[in-house]
C-alpha cells in the first residue's frame, strides 16, 4: 500500500506499508531531493535515511504520520464515518490526508487511485452551523456531508473552513485549502464558555509579546472561535500551505507521549518521564534551529506565560514548529487556556510538562525555576528577569484588555475567574523571581 505525500503540488515522497511485515517506510522523491530548497519533514525523518533498522525507521514514520490525525471522539467519528479501524493509519490518512496541519497533502498514488477528486467549495451558513452545534449530542460535529472535516489533532470540537469576504466555506481538493479553524464551546457543562477563556488568553499572549495565532470571538448566536491558520498564507495565486509540525513530531514521539509523564500521575508511574518535556524541546533548538537564540527565548516566554495563566494542559502537541531549508523555528502559540478555573474533575491541575521537578503550577519555587534553567541550558538571571517582566506586563495590561474582551461579548464570569488566577499566579511569581539566581548550584 503506497500513499503520495505532496505539498503545494510538489511530490515530497512516498509513504508505504508492507502488509506482510507490518512495517512502514517513507522515501523522499527524486524530484524533492533535487530541489535547492529541500528540507526534511522532521528531524527524525532526515533526507538521507540514517543507519536505522527497518523496525526503527518504521516506528519513526508511523509516529510522525499518526500525529497528523485527530484524537479522542473526533478520531472515533472519523473511523466510523469512513468504515475503517481507528488503528488503521493508512486508511485514515487516505480519508483525511488532503487537509492536514501544515503543508502535507496525502493521497493514494496514481496507480491505485480510481479517480482524481474534484475541487469543491460549499457555503456554510451561520444558521446551519448554529443548528449543527446544538445537534452535537446526536451528530458528530466533525462529519459534514458524509465527510470528515477535521484532520487537526486535539480533543476539542473543531472544523476547518475557508473564509472569503466574510463568508465561510467547506472546501475539498484541488488548490482549495482552509484558512481558519472554528471551535464552539465544549458540550460538557463544566467547560462552558471555554471559547471566552481561550479568546482572552490568546489575546493576552499577543498583548504581552508572546507570538500567538490571530483569533476572534463571534456569536451566531452560539459563541464560536475563529482562529486564523498560521500554516496557510494567502497569495495572489491562491493559498500556500506552510510545512509545520507539532512538538511530538519534532521530537520523534508518538501521540501517547505528549505528556511528560505519559503513564499518568499515579504513585507507581509518576516517576516515569519519557514524554515530551521542556529539556527535550530546548535541546531540539540547539540541534536544528534556524535561529536558536531567538527560539530559545521565545520558548522560555511561552513556558512562563503558561504558568502565569494557569495552563496545565500545555503539552508536546500544543506547540508547533515551522520547518524549511534553513531549519526549524517556533510557530505562534495556540490552545492557550486558563485551566485552573476548571480545576477538579474537568481538567487536570497537574502540569503537562514540569518546571524542574515540580508539576504543581500553584507551588512553583525559586528552586524549581533554577533547576529548569540548568536542565534547559538557560541562564538563571534570564529566567528571573523574564518571569518578572511577564508577570508585571500581565498585571498592567489585563484591566484595559478585559474591557476590550467584554466589548467582544466574552463571558463576564469567565473573565473574572481568569483575572483572579492571573493575580494569584503573577503575584506569586513576583514574590519568588529575585531568588531564582540565588539558588546554590550545589543544590541543582
Amino acid at each position: 500500500m503506497k500513499l503520495t505525500v505532496q505539498a503545494n503540488g510538489i511530490c515530497i515522497g512516498c509513504l508505504s506499508l508492507d502488509a506482510l511485515s507490518g512495517l512502514y517506510a517513507f522515501d523522499y522523491s527524486v524530484e524533492w531531493l533535487a530541489k535547492e530548497q529541500r528540507f526534511p519533514l522532521s528531524p527524525v525523518l532526515p533526507l538521507v535515511r540514517q543507519s536505522l533498522s527497518a523496525e526503527q525507521h518504521s516506528a519513526h514514520v508511523r509516529q510522525f504520520f499518526q500525529n497528523l490525525l485527530p484524537e479522542g471522539q473526533a478520531l472515533d467519528d472519523a473511523a466510523q464515518a469512513n468504515k475503517v479501524s481507528k488503528s488503521n493509519l493508512i486508511g485514515l490518512l487516505v480519508a483525511l490526508g488532503r487537509e492536514t496541519a501544515g503543508a502535507l497533502e496525502i493521497s493514494l498514488d496514481d496507480s491505485q487511485a480510481l479517480s482524481t477528486p474534484l475541487a469543491a467549495k460549499r457555503l456554510l451558513t451561520r444558521e446551519e452551523l448554529s443548528q449543527r452545534i446544538r445537534s452535537r449530542p446526536d451528530l458528530a460535529f466533525s462529519v459534514w456531508d458524509g465527510k470528515v472535516r477535521l484532520s487537526i489533532a486535539g480533543y476539542q470540537d473543531k472544523i476547518a473552513l475557508l473564509e472569503e469576504n466574510g463568508l465561510w466555506f467547506l472546501v475539498d481538493g484541488g488548490s482549495l485549502a482552509s484558512t481558519h479553524l472554528l471551535k464552539p464551546d465544549p458540550i460538557r457543562s463544566g467547560l462552558q464558555h471555554m471559547t471566552s477563556n481561550e479568546f482572552a488568553c490568546m489575546r493576552l499572549a499577543r498583548a504581552v509579546g508572546v507570538a500567538a495565532a490571530d483569533i476572534r470571538l463571534e456569536h451566531i448566536p452560539d459563541p464560536v472561535l475563529l482562529i486564523r491558520r498560521f500554516d496557510r498564507r494567502i497569495t495572489t495565486e491562491g493559498i500556500d500551505r506552510l510545512h509545520c509540525i507539532d512538538g511530538c513530531q519534532a521530537l520523534g514521539l508518538g501521540v501517547s507521549m505528549k505528556y511528560e509523564r505519559p503513564y499518568g500521575d499515579g504513585r507507581d508511574v509518576q516517576h516515569i518521564r519519557d514524554g515530551a518535556s521542556l529539556p527535550k524541546l530546548f535541546a531540539l533548538f540547539d540541534r536544528v534551529s534556524a535561529q536558536p537564540t531567538a527560539d530559545r527565548l521565545a520558548l522560555l516566554r511561552w513556558t512562563i506565560f503558561q504558568t502565569l495563566i494557569g495552563n496545565t494542559d500545555a503539552h508536546g502537541k500544543n506547540l508547533s514548529f515551522f520547518i524549511d531549508a534553513g531549519g526549524i523555528r517556533l510557530a505562534p502559540a495556540y490552545d492557550l487556556l486558563c485551566c485552573l478555573i476548571y480545576s477538579g474533575d474537568q481538567i487536570s491541575d497537574t502540569l503537562s510538562m514540569a518546571i524542574g521537578d515540580n508539576f504543581d503550577v500553584l507551588s512553583l519555587t525559586p528552586y524549581d525555576w533554577a533547576l529548569m534553567a540548568v536542565e534547559c541550558g538557560l541562564n538563571a538571571r534570564l529566567v528571573s528577569r523574564e518571569l518578572k517582566q511577564m508577570a508585571n506586563k500581565i498585571l498592567k495590561i489585563w484591566p484595559e484588555l478585559k474591557v476590550h474582551l467584554a466589548t467582544a461579548n466574552a463571558d463576564d464570569v469567565t473573565l473574572k475567574a481568569i483575572e483572579a488566577t492571573l493575580n494569584q499566579q503573577c503575584q506569586h511569581a513576583l514574590s519568588i523571581a529575585d531568588n531564582i539566581p540565588k539558588v546554590s548550584k550545589e543544590l541543582l
